[in-house]
């Protein structure tokens, strides 16, 4: 066993169905994670333009004809997967703009003449971009979210997708974290996961419910929502499209229990090794952040970490690395940052540097 242990561990042998999944497990992550997707599987941004064959001009230029057809709304599928994409790294201002664009735009063609199951089409694409316009405009404080939010989840409804009625129910999840209503994210949570039980959307609201818990104390709820959302991610298919804001990648995983731990003053070492993990995962080998938001979350992680071992220079060092980021949710990353302001305060309110980190905070939300 110790050579089959070591093999795997040189990456000369893979382990099998078996293996795979009880290591995931010892680790507290899930399989795709650790083990990646299988080999031989396709480039799935590649699939993604060979489908449509068109450019934005031409999508536009049939967008304006009378009729809608199959090659249009293919063209309009690959169109809303690539801003949904470019979440993580395009500046929201420019998102946002392009965003409400295609959103005029696909919801223009309500109004033509259509086959019913186009028109359920067009319903489940205009529900997608809402909630993508939603997330960035709760990400730059605008208080139209809430709106789009709704009108997310009613598109979702009428189109009978009930991935995007869950999506919409997460997005509350989140905005109820982000303001300390930690009962409502745990209701929004379970309303999600009612109505889209199966679906990848589950696991993150399983997240949502463990990060709600954690904050409220209670570690056996919090390891509860965290194993049900293990279970499910681990009998998910490995996704096509990693960088999708609405698909739930394994590494993911490591992102929600890395918060959790960190709240569990007693797993210290755990919310290291996830932090730690999720910085591998989100960035490229030549140093360029493809999960700038996850990967500012994972340092003030590391700087809350450093701060319970005493290392104030390192933690405050973690935390102002974390505020440096272009690309920011702004509510998401306050709740973590003033999590890390209260652990300085608790130890040294009056080092120098811990003082200059909470004046830089104040000015940050006051911009907010």
């Amino acid at each position: 066993m110790l050579r089959t242990i070591r093999r795997w561990e040189a990456g000369e042998t893979r382990p099998d169905d078996f293996y795979r999944p009880l290591v995931a497990k010892t680790y507290g992550t899930v399989t795709a994670a650790i083990f990646g997707p299988e080999p031989g599987r396709r480039d799935s941004e590649a699939e993604l333009l060979s489908v449509a064959g068109m450019d934005t001009l031409e999508i536009v230029t049939r967008l304006r004809t009378s009729n809608v057809d199959d090659a249009t709304l293919d063209g309009l599928r690959v169109t809303v997967d690539r801003l949904c994409s470019e979440y993580p790294y395009l500046p929201p201002e420019t998102l946002l703009v392009e965003g409400r664009q295609w959103l005029r735009r696909i919801t223009g063609l309500l109004d033509r003449r259509t086959t019913l199951a186009q028109h359920r089409e067009i319903l489940a694409l205009s529900g997608m971009l809402a909630l993508l316009v939603g997330c960035v405009e709760y990400d730059a404080n605008d208080r139209n979210s809430e709106a789009t939010r709704r009108a997310a989840l009613t598109l979702g409804e009428e189109s009978g997708a009930r991935e995007i009625s869950g999506w919409a129910h997460e997005m509350r999840a989140w905005f109820s974290l982000t303001k300390g209503d930690y009962r409502g994210v745990i209701a929004a949570a379970e309303a999600g996961e009612a109505v889209a039980p199966n679906h990848s959307v589950a696991v993150q609201l399983a997240g949502q419910r463990a990060k709600a818990w954690a904050r409220l104390g209670d570690r056996r709820q919090t390891e509860i929502a965290l194993d049900q959302g293990r279970a499910l991610l681990e009998t998910l298919p490995y996704p096509d499209n990693l960088d999708h804001h609405f698909v739930v990648d394994p590494a993911k995983f490591d992102f929600y229990t890395m918060d959790c731990y960190r709240l569990l003053t007693t797993e210290d070492r755990l919310a290291k090794t996830c932090a730690s993990e999720v910085l591998r995962a989100g960035t490229e080998a030549n140093g360029t952040e493809r999960s700038p938001m996850r990967n500012a979350e994972a340092r003030v992680t590391l700087g809350v970490v450093a701060a319970r071992e005493g290392d104030i220079e390192q933690a405050v060092a973690m935390g102002n690395r974390a505020l440096e980021g272009n690309r920011k949710s702004l509510p998401s990353l306050l709740m973590v940052s003033q999590e890390l302001a209260e652990t300085l305060v608790g130890r040294s309110a009056e080092h120098p540097a811990v003082v200059e980190y909470l004046d830089r905070l104040r000015e940050l939300r006051g911009a907010a």
